[in-house]
């Protein structure tokens, strides 16, 4: 396992972790970035083989922490590059305080983030009731994040002109 340094906030120590590669890995493996946060023994930016899942990472982050709600993780899911997996403690929800802004919004814009938003935040859309936002949501925890807004057209529920309606409204 190779470790070395990456940035963090001020005084806050992290660390970048090459998973190894496997055994049937080639020099050309894809990799992917993922930032794991919240209550796991080492909060930080790991490196794992494409294809890893929600485990992977957590396990990448020295596990969970002891006051770690391991229920509120998809552990199966596949993660993607890019990705924050945020892991909460008992009693709090699974969004972080610094991106739990209203709507879901990414940045600020004010637009919704597909990918963080919960149910209440995307039943704000036009045409998106609660059964349709808790689709989007599943379909996200099954298959990670979007990486597309047109990637919501694979949401059961959700056709063009659905998407049309509201596509000006979210972002990924």
């Amino acid at each position: 396992m190779v470790l070395a340094s990456a940035f963090g906030a001020a005084g806050e120590t992290q660390t970048v972790i090459d998973q190894p590669p496997s055994a049937s890995s080639s020099s050309s493996a894809v990799v992917v970035y993922v930032h794991v946060v919240g209550a796991v023994a080492a909060p930080g930016l790991y490196r794992l083989n494409d294809g890893a899942r929600g485990v992977d990472a957590v396990a990448a982050a020295g596990g969970f922490s002891a006051d770690a709600d391991r229920s509120q993780l998809n552990l199966a899911r596949p993660v993607s590059d890019g990705e924050q997996i945020y892991v909460p403690i008992v009693g709090e929800t699974a969004v972080p305080p610094a991106a739990s802004a209203p709507g879901g919004s990414s940045g600020g814009s004010g637009l919704v983030n597909v990918n963080t938003a919960d149910s209440a935040a995307l039943e704000t859309l036009p045409r998106i009731g609660p059964a349709v936002a808790q689709r989007i949501i599943d379909w996200r925890d099954t298959n990670g994040r979007f990486a597309t807004v047109d990637d919501l057209l694979a949401v059961p529920g959700i056709g063009e002109k659905t998407l049309d309606g509201f596509r000006s409204l979210v972002t990924v």
